[in-house]
């Protein structure tokens, strides 16, 4: 089930003209954080990342969440609908928290639930939100679960009919409470509806909502501060564009920054760093990919693009990066505090990045997972990371360790 191929396509029955706007045009571009935290860290070739499996039998996990609500549970979704519970003293449970799978639809390599974000307040309103593509026609959606009666809302739909493919499915809330949702560029090859670079839809994009109240008709409001506010013909929904499948993306705790992992064409993966609270980063894609031009005709005039701060070829088994999040516990502080940690669904490298403080980021390959990586998440209080893997289906503790 490689992200690279994973569902969601949008058949456009009559294609809006083209919006290319420059990011510095709707509020200032997004660029890579030049100030990072200062970390006491161990420099990156002196550090080792390993794993101990910690759960078996999940049935193709897709993504992970830590409610913060004292419990030291993971959330854990599968393809088929279904959401499983891991409790580091009692394990995985076999039966499931709760399942959406008559809404899934998980046909194909890359459709099903994909996934899972509990908010702030999750102790007290025992809501959760959902990222799937819904049946009966792959749309990718996003839905608030209550735990307390069963029901599910859908809150925003997106068409992706046409291709399996590319549908996205990160889930996150920032340190304002604000929840972010990325989206595929329709899927396919090459990005055919050529959405990457248009604002005037939800593919290829990740959207910044305020669930917490509502606006008019709308089960959500839209941020006044979100870039394409007021801006005729755009989704005023969107935070940041130009992405081909943002599979995985996390916000760094310490500053609110927000890393992504961008699924590549066929040449390169990137991963890309965005200061805190700046809307309107153009990643490039369908223009380029990763740091190389990709498609010229989708290139606008005068680009204002955000350069990924690491890029690496489709060579020696990769296929697909897996974005990951950045350690800030206790736990390691002494070795990791700071480094943020990625890998490949298919070369499965424990991928090690750290800003500098002259606003470069030193990058390293720290170690090797489980084939088939699909999700990396934190625990509430940010003393272990965990990550999850396709085929067989398994969780697996992250350890750190100076290297020898």
């Amino acid at each position: 089930m490689s992200p690279r191929h994973w569902t969601g396509g949008l058949a456009l029955a009559a294609a809006l003209a083209v919006l290319i706007p420059l990011a510095s045009a709707h509020g200032e571009a997004a660029d890579e954080a030049t100030e990072p935290p200062s970390t006491a860290a161990v420099p990156l070739d002196q550090l080792a990342a390993t794993s101990t499996q910690v759960g078996s039998g999940l049935s193709r996990p897709t993504a992970i969440a830590a409610p913060d609500d004292g419990t030291q549970r993971l959330f854990i979704t599968e393809k088929r609908g279904t959401v499983r519970v891991y409790h580091p003293d009692d394990g995985l449970a076999e039966e499931p928290l709760f399942t959406i799978a008559d809404v899934v639809d998980n046909s194909q390599n890359e459709r099903g639930l994909l996934g899972i974000a509990t908010p702030a307040d999750f102790a007290d309103s025992q809501e959760l939100y959902l990222a799937y593509t819904a049946l009966p026609d792959g749309a990718v959606t996003l839905a608030r679960y209550s735990l307390a009666d069963g029901s599910l809302e859908p809150l925003l739909s997106q068409e992706h009919a046409e291709y399996g493919n590319h549908n996205g499915g990160q889930l996150a809330f920032d340190a304002d409470g604000l929840l972010y949702w990325g989206i595929g560029d329709g899927g396919g090859s090459g990005d055919p509806f050529d959405t990457g670079q248009r604002v005037d839809t939800l593919l290829g994009k990740i959207l910044r909502l305020d669930v917490s109240t509502t606006c008019g008709e709308l089960p959500y409001c839209v941020p006044e501060d979100n870039p394409f506010v007021g801006v005729e013909g755009a989704r005023e929904e969107i935070w940041a564009y130009g992405l081909r499948n943002p599979w995985r993306f996390s916000f760094d705790p310490a500053d609110n920054s927000l890393w992504i992992g961008d699924v590549g064409q066929g040449q390169q993966e990137e991963i890309n760093h965005l200061a805190p609270n700046r809307g309107g980063a153009n990643l490039g894609w369908s223009c380029r990919e990763g740091s190389t031009e990709y498609d010229p005709e989708q290139c606008p005039q005068n680009p204002d693009f955000t350069e990924p701060v690491h890029s690496y070829p489709l060579t020696g088994g990769n296929c697909a990066v897996i974005g990951g999040v950045v350690y800030r516990g206790e736990q390691y502080a002494d070795l990791a505090e700071g480094t943020y940690l990625a890998s490949d669904y298919c070369g499965a490298t424990a991928i090690a990045i750290r800003p500098t403080a002259d606003g470069a980021y030193e990058t390293a390959e720290i170690g090797e997972f489980q084939t088939q990586p699909t999700a990396i998440a934190a625990t509430a209080d940010g003393n272990h990371l965990y990550y999850v893997n396709d085929l067989p289906g398994g969780l697996h503790r992250i350890e750190f360790q100076q290297a020898n």
